[in-house]
C-alpha cells in the first residue's frame, strides 16, 4: 500500500476508533432501567439534590419527589465507575473528603436490623462487619467480617459497620447500601462509599451520600435488581455537559 493511503488508512482506523470510544460510554448503563441522579453546584459543594428515574420505550422518566443530600465535606471528585476516565475536574483518592462522581452501579443494601423488605441483596450487619479503608490490607475497600478474616486483616480500619455499637449509638448506617466505586479495590483511589441516613442538613460526610430515613427507606422499597440501577453523582455543568453523549435524564 502506498505510504500516503496507509497514513490516509491509518488516521481513519483511528479517527473511527476514536468516535467509537465516544459512543461506548453508556453502554455499561444501556441496560439500566433505575437511575439514582445526585448534582451538586460545583464540585467544592457538600451537599446537593438526588432524584430518581426509571426508563421505558419512551425513555427516562421522574419518579417520586427530589431530596436534599448530603455529601463529601470536600464536595466531589471523580470515582472509578462504569463511565470513561475523566479528563477535567479532581479525582477521588482515599481520604480525601469526597463522594466519587461518575456513574456506578449500586451494590448490595445493609442495616442494622437482621432483614429488610427490600429488593437488593441485603446484609444484616454485626458488630463485627467492618468496611476496610487501609489501603495495605489484601481487603481494601470490602465488606468483611472480622472472625472470618481475622483482626489484623480489619486493624487500622476506621469503618465500623455496627456504628450503633462502635460511636455511641450511632445510626448512620441502620439502613443504607453500597455505591460500587473503586469496585476492584485500586489502592489509594477511595474505599467505603455507601448511601446512608445523615446526621442532619447541615453534616456533611467523610464521602458518602447522605439523606433522611424517609428519602432512603423509599429508595430501598423501590430499588429493583432487575432493573440494573445505576447511581450517578456529578455537578451541574458536568451533567449538562455530558448528558447526552451518556444518555442521562433531563433534570
Amino acid at each position: 500500500m502506498p505510504r500516503f493511503l496507509f497514513a490516509l488508512f491509518g488516521g481513519f482506523l483511528v479517527s473511527l476508533a476514536a468516535g467509537a470510544s465516544a459512543f461506548e460510554a453508556p453502554v455499561a448503563w444501556s441496560v439500566s432501567r433505575q437511575m439514582i441522579v445526585v448534582t451538586t453546584d460545583d464540585w467544592h459543594t457538600d451537599h446537593g439534590t438526588l432524584r430518581n428515574y426509571e426508563r421505558d420505550a419512551g425513555g427516562w422518566h421522574s419518579v417520586g419527589p427530589p431530596v436534599s443530600v448530603a455529601i463529601g465535606k470536600h464536595g466531589s471528585a471523580w470515582g472509578i465507575g462504569l463511565h470513561p476516565a475523566p479528563t477535567g475536574g479532581p479525582v477521588k483518592v482515599e481520604g480525601d473528603g469526597r463522594s466519587p462522581a461518575g456513574i456506578f452501579r449500586i451494590g448490595e443494601a445493609f442495616g442494622y436490623a437482621e432483614h429488610n423488605a427490600t429488593a437488593l441483596p441485603y446484609r444484616g450487619l454485626s458488630a463485627s462487619d467492618y468496611c476496610v479503608d487501609v489501603g495495605s490490607s489484601p481487603y481494601y475497600n470490602q465488606l468483611v467480617d472480622e472472625t472470618k478474616v481475622g483482626e489484623e486483616a480489619v486493624a487500622g480500619a476506621t469503618e465500623p459497620m455496627r456504628r450503633d455499637l462502635h460511636f455511641h449509638g450511632d445510626h448512620a448506617y441502620r439502613i443504607g447500601f453500597v455505591i460500587e466505586h473503586n469496585a476492584a479495590g485500586r489502592k489509594g483511589a477511595g474505599s467505603c462509599i455507601f448511601a446512608h441516613l445523615w446526621k442532619s442538613p447541615t453534616s456533611p460526610t467523610a464521602g458518602c451520600t447522605a439523606m433522611t430515613d424517609e428519602a432512603m427507606e423509599r429508595l430501598l422499597g423501590w430499588l429493583d435488581p432487575k432493573k440494573k440501577p445505576v447511581f450517578v453523582l456529578l455537578p451541574r455543568a458536568e451533567y449538562g455537559r455530558l448528558r447526552d453523549a451518556w444518555n442521562l435524564p433531563a433534570l
